[in-house]
């Protein structure tokens, strides 16, 4: 979500995402340290506030919730273990908002967030609310990870505040263009964006992998992401004869898009990344899911050594499946915790430098940021839907080729 991730107003958002500045990372004017924000003492603890941000309402509220779901099982353990950091007892507090996926509301919770001095911040889900948020925490000095956005813009305006936990659509547009092509042997593709800055940016990184390994693109399509009628768009993809059809967007809209393909009789087979690798595709998609493919960032969950235990605590607390991202929120809970204990402060302009030398295990991986506040050596896992649920086919690590696997050119 390069979830990451996508707002409901496309225009606001292709306004804001081209503001992105082109300046390194490390380049970027120090961020102005924010107001004092004493917390508040309660029972002997002093109470650290911890904003989250995500669409907890519309069409991908589920998504939302399941990040929400994340920052709050890393908050409780934290509290629950005994937290002190400065010689103070610290507990943890969230701090909710919902952006609606929208870009103006995000700027505006995004504000809230500042005036209410929380010590930092995990989110937004989407790209394009994302990338107008950070400019806020920016200003205020307040770190900022997101979970799920994966476009490239977010860290291209080399915000000192910004980093994320999670590949980009970089690495992950260049895994599914060369999985297309290498492994599908795919040669005439056609490609559908929702006109967000997750789903256009995403849809751009695949279409120029895909045409740098010779597949041609014979169309590419546009639509709003709170549409899910795509008959007209869909006949005349089929009119074309494409090997495979790209999405870039989410589950709300691939669900019906992939049921809509079976019945106008299109055998292509559908292809997109994290947006939609959630069991809610699935479900969305009922019969038609089966055989279609998408990406997500990350190593493949069960092989992660702290998956398994992660994956039980949080079925045990919420009593639901994991969607995607409530592992990256609760790792990135755990990173911006990390880095208050070793600057021995929850101050944001004295445990943000420490932040930026972060280097532990999470349990979405291994996580280090770059410069720019990237996660290195982010990999990039694709799945086949197969018996009502997601199963793996290969893993690429950055942005390399992935190998054939599964026989899944003949599937």
């Amino acid at each position: 979500m390069t979830f990451a991730r996508l707002t409901l107003i496309a225009a606001a958002v292709a306004a804001l995402a081209a503001c992105g500045k082109k300046e390194e990372h490390a380049a970027a004017p120090a961020a102005p340290a924010p107001a004092a924000a004493p917390a508040a003492a309660a029972g002997g603890e002093t109470v650290v506030k911890i904003g989250h941000v995500a669409p907890l309402t519309g069409s991908i509220a589920h998504l939302g919730k399941d990040n929400e779901n994340g920052v709050r099982l890393a908050i409780d353990e934290i509290n629950a273990s005994g937290l002190e950091i400065g010689g103070k007892k610290i507990k943890l507090e969230l701090v909710s908002e919902d952006d609606q996926a929208d870009a103006k509301t995000a700027t505006t919770v995004a504000q809230r967030l500042v005036d209410a001095k929380v010590a930092g911040v995990v989110g937004h889900l989407n790209s394009g609310t994302t990338i107008p948020a950070s400019t806020v925490y920016n200003a205020a000095g307040i770190p900022q990870i997101s979970p799920s956005a994966t476009a490239t813009d977010y860290t291209k305006a080399g915000y000192k505040t910004a980093f994320r936990v999670i590949a980009n659509d970089l690495a992950q547009g260049k895994a599914l263009g060369n999985f297309a092509v290498d492994t599908l042997k795919a040669r005439n593709i056609a490609v559908i964006d929702d006109k967000t800055a997750y789903g256009s940016g995403l849809a751009k990184e695949f279409e120029n992998a895909a045409k740098a390994k010779g597949a041609t693109i014979v169309t590419h399509e546009s639509t709003q992401n709170d549409k899910t009628d795509f008959k007209a768009i869909l006949t005349n993809i089929k009119a074309k004869k494409p090997d495979i059809v790209f999405f870039g967007g989410m589950d709300a809209q691939a669900g019906p898009m992939a049921q809509q393909m079976k019945q106008l009789g299109i055998t292509a087979k559908l292809l997109g990344g994290d947006g939609f690798q959630s069991p809610k595709f699935i479900e969305l998609a009922g019969a038609a899911a089966e055989g279609q493919y998408a990406s997500s960032p990350g190593m493949p969950k069960e092989q992660l050594p702290g998956f398994g235990d992660f994956n039980d605590k949080y079925k045990k607390k919420f009593n639901s499946e994991i969607q995607i991202y409530a592992p990256y929120c609760y790792d990135a809970v755990k990173v911006m915790v990390d880095a208050m204990k070793r600057a021995n402060s929850t101050e944001p302009a004295k445990y943000l430098p420490e932040l930026a030398k972060t280097d532990m295990q999470g349990v979405s991986g291994p996580i280090k940021f770059d410069d720019k506040g990237d996660i290195v050596g982010g990999s990039v896992t694709i799945y086949q839907a197969k018996g009502g649920k997601w199963e793996v086919l290969t893993t690429v690590n950055g942005a390399a080729a992935p190998a054939e696997t599964k026989d899944a050119a003949k599937k």
